[in-house]
Formats: structure tokens, C-alpha cells, sequence
């Protein structure tokens, strides 16, 4: 591709821009690389990995718990939150250089710079060099967002402060209802901290199964989570005694720390998509067909900033087909029907396919299975906790549309079922198959009594 400095140039350094880089590079493209921040992006620096590791922390609060029943004497154990954080941060160091270390090996050239559109073939970097390209690929994104402001916002963290606090509050207050707020709720009440948990809408989880939302609930307030529904944090003040949050209906909380977790938005601004005339959303996210492709055609977007599904698989997955499509001579649209997802709550969710009211509105027929149940491992340590299972059947076909779980270890259950929904099988080809015993996920092929059946 002569006449341009580079045949590709990504901006944005996280899982989709590094896969796009690796797979091209592999197709021996010219790859050019630009990133202002760390390499590795949000589910490597500020996301998914360290996230779940203060997941595997909170839960040994548990393990601690339930060894007693078990036989085992085990003395008074103490947590020490920046020992955690330390080691933390070491390992997110560590992954950042393997993903420097990828880029490397791939033939990609890291432009350690903050990069924007000139026009459809040029990017403007930070010193004001300007750099050429065949093709341009957006991969920037998304980032916390605090929503409406309120008085006293200052006083309020994201997710981004929440894993580099210099010490665990006593009590924390968390508003919102999705993944991250219930996720962090999680990891804060394990680990010590008082919680409530501030959603505006009716139950937490938007979205999901409504069984599911119901049981997560209940859960984590039997596990002393207060969950606030239906209200808003209106202001926050900051006093020497703590924070004081005022409700939407007047209640004041006065806690340790206060979180927002009310959303993400597509990193858009300052990429100069105007100037190349590439079109976004209403919503803000780029506009992209089923190829990530722009309008304007040597333009792709892949990941958040596209704002479909926004997940760290599926940005590599876009990521991977973008690259195969441009420089593989293989086009390859991304099927983002029945992506399975989970939640790293206690207990676990994970789901994939259509939840029970979208399966209603859309088949003529549906069956409903779903099972309760008390963990084997809690029954010695004396644990009050359940859970949950539910398959969603389109009546006519018998195929399995849906699949729902609430319980320990529901996100490697949910990757494994999530091949058999995507491979279409049948409620007779769970049936079909041999249980493996004693399990949770035996439940899966055992359920044999409908619990619901409707037809339109």
C-alpha cells in the first residue's frame, strides 16, 4: 500500500485495537499502534482483570467462614486492604508488558500518544506530527461516566478511584444497578465494608431475567447488602464526621465513600470524526455496519466505542474480524446474537440467549424450566444461600433460547452452556445428556417438570 506511512493505524490500545494489531500484523500488514494511556486498555487497567481479582479476594471471606463447618479451626483471620492493591497493581504491570510484549512480536509500531482524525487518511498526534494510512481503525473505548451532575459531585468516585483507594472505607454508599455497581457492592461488603446500594429503577439488573434480578437480591441482602430501589443520590456534602448523601425522597446516608457506577459512554470526544466525516449515534457510540466499517469506508470502529455490546470478548472478536476482513481477504461479519455474559457477583450470574419476557414477546410458544436449590458446599457450613437455575424453550422447536443461572462458579457454567445454545440444541438434547453428580451444573440436564407454559 505505497504512498501511506502505515497500512493500518489504530487508535486505542485495549483488547479489541491490540487483537486488531496481532491479527493484522500476522496478515503482514504495516501496523501502527496509538495509545495515550496504559496498554492494555480499560478491561486490563481499570476493568474486568483487576475487578475479579478483588473478587477472588472478597471471597475468601467465605472460605474463612465456612471451614468451621467443615472441621477446620481456623484463627480469627484480618484483611489488609493495601497489601492487596499492592499486588494488584503488580499483576495489571505484569499484563501490561505482555500485551507491549504482543504488539512487539506482531510487528506493530506503539505510538505512545493521544491520536485524532485529520481526514480520512491522516491521524494528528499529541506533537503535532501527522501520520498516513490506508485503513484507520477506532478502538478507544468507553470510560465512567458520573451522570446528571448533583451538588457535591466532586465528593463522588468512579469505578477507576475505587481500585487505588489507600485504605477500605468502614462504609460505602454505590449508586447504580448494573454490572459494575453490583459487582463492587459485592467485593466491599465481603471485604468489610458497610454497604448500600442506590438503584433508580425497580429492581437491580436491568435487563435481565426478572427471576434472576429477584434472587441476586435477595441474596445480597441476606448477605447484609441494603439495596435502595426507585430513588436517586440528589447531593452529596463532605463533613468531618464522613459523606452525607441526600435521597430522592429526603432520607440522608451518612457513609465512608460514595460511588457512582450509573453507566460507561463511548470515547468519542477530541477524535476529530467530524473533520474525516465519520457519523456517531444519537446515543454517541459510531455508527458501524456488520463489518465494524464507518461511513466513510477505510474507517472501522470496534469495541465500546461502538456501543453495542459492550464486553471485552466481543471487542476482540470484532477486533479479530475486522482485521481477517480488511487484510485476509475473508470478510467476516461478527454474529452478536446469543453472546453469553457474566456477572462476578456473590453468588455468580450468568446468562445468555433471551430472558423469559423477550421470549414471550417474540415465539408463540414458550417453556419454562427452572429449579432452586441449596448448594452442596453450604450445607456442612451451615450457609444460608440458594441457587438458581432457569432454561427459556421455544415451544415449538424445543430448542433451548435461553439460559439463566445465579449460583457459585456461574460464569464457567454459562461459557460451556453458552456452546450448546449457540449450536442450537434442543431441551431433549440437554435431557439427552448424562448428569455429572454431584454438581450444580447437573441441574442443567435434569430438569424435567415445566414450571410455566405459554402460547399466544
Amino acid at each position: 500500500m505505497a504512498g501511506y506511512d502505515f497500512d493500518l493505524f489504530i487508535i486505542g490500545a485495549g483488547s479489541g485495537g491490540v487483537r486488531a494489531a496481532r491479527i493484522a500484523g500476522e496478515h503482514r500488514a504495516r501496523v501502527a499502534i496509538a495509545e495515550e494511556d496504559r496498554v492494555g486498555g480499560t478491561c486490563v487497567i481499570r476493568g474486568c482483570v483487576p475487578k475479579k481479582l478483588l473478587v477472588y479476594a472478597s471471597r475468601y471471606a467465605d472460605v474463612f467462614e465456612d471451614a468451621a463447618g467443615f472441621g477446620w479451626s481456623v484463627v480469627a483471620p484480618t484483611f489488609h486492604w493495601p497489601t492487596l492493591i499492592a499486588n494488584k497493581d503488580l499483576e495489571i504491570g505484569r499484563l501490561e508488558r505482555a500485551y507491549t510484549t504482543t504488539l512487539e512480536r506482531a510487528g506493530a509500531t506503539l505510538i505512545k500518544s493521544r491520536a485524532a482524525l485529520e481526514d480520512a487518511h491522516t491521524v494528528r498526534l499529541s506533537d503535532g506530527k501527522k501520520v498516513s494510512a490506508k485503513y484507520i481503525l477506532i478502538a478507544t473505548g468507553g470510560g465512567a461516566t458520573l451522570g446528571d451532575p448533583i451538588p457535591g459531585i466532586k465528593h463522588v468516585i468512579s469505578s477507576n478511584e475505587a481500585f487505588h483507594l489507600p485504605e477500605l472505607p468502614k462504609s460505602i454508599l454505590i449508586q447504580g444497578g448494573g454490572y459494575i455497581a453490583i459487582e463492587f457492592a459485592g467485593i466491599f461488603s465481603r471485604l468489610g465494608s458497610k454497604v448500600t446500594l442506590v438503584y433508580r429503577g425497580e429492581n437491580i439488573l436491568r435487563g435481565f431475567d426478572d427471576d434472576v434480578r429477584e434472587h441476586l437480591r435477595m441474596e445480597m441482602e441476606k448477605r447484609g447488602i441494603k439495596v435502595v430501589t426507585g430513588k436517586t443520590v440528589q447531593s452529596v456534602e463532605l463533613s468531618a464526621e464522613g459523606y452525607f448523601s441526600t435521597l430522592s425522597d429526603g432520607t440522608v446516608l451518612e457513609t465512608g465513600r460514595v460511588m457512582f457506577a450509573t453507566g460507561r459512554q463511548p470515547n468519542v470526544a477530541g477524535l476529530g470524526l467530524d473533520a474525516a466525516g465519520v457519523k456517531v449515534k444519537e446515543k454517541g457510540g459510531i455508527a458501524v455496519n456488520e463489518y465494524s466499517q464507518t461511513s466513510v469506508p477505510n474507517i472501522y470502529a470496534v469495541g465500546d466505542v461502538t456501543d453495542r455490546i459492550n464486553l471485552t470478548p466481543v471487542a476482540v472478536r470484532e477486533g479479530h474480524a475486522f482485521a481477517d476482513t480488511v487484510f485476509g481477504g475473508k470478510p467476516t461479519p461478527v454474529d452478536h446474537n446469543d453472546v453469553p455474559t457474566a456477572v462476578f457477583s456473590e453468588p455468580e450470574v450468568g446468562v445468555i440467549g433471551l430472558t423469559e419476557a423477550k421470549a414471550r414477546e417474540r415465539l408463540r410458544k414458550v417453556d419454562i424450566y427452572k429449579t432452586t436449590f441449596r448448594p452442596m458446599r453450604a450445607t456442612l457450613a451451615a450457609r444460608d444461600t440458594r441457587s438458581f437455575m432457569k432454561l427459556v424453550v421455544d415451544g415449538d422447536t424445543d430448542r433451548v433460547v435461553g439460559c439463566h443461572i445465579v449460583a457459585p462458579e456461574a460464569s464457567e457454567m454459562i461459557q460451556l452452556v453458552g456452546i450448546a445454545v449457540k449450536m442450537k440444541a434442543t431441551k431433549a438434547d440437554f435431557d439427552a445428556t448424562m448428569a455429572v453428580h454431584p454438581t450444580a451444573a447437573e441441574e442443567l440436564v435434569t430438569m424435567r417438570e415445566k414450571a410455566a407454559s405459554y402460547e399466544r
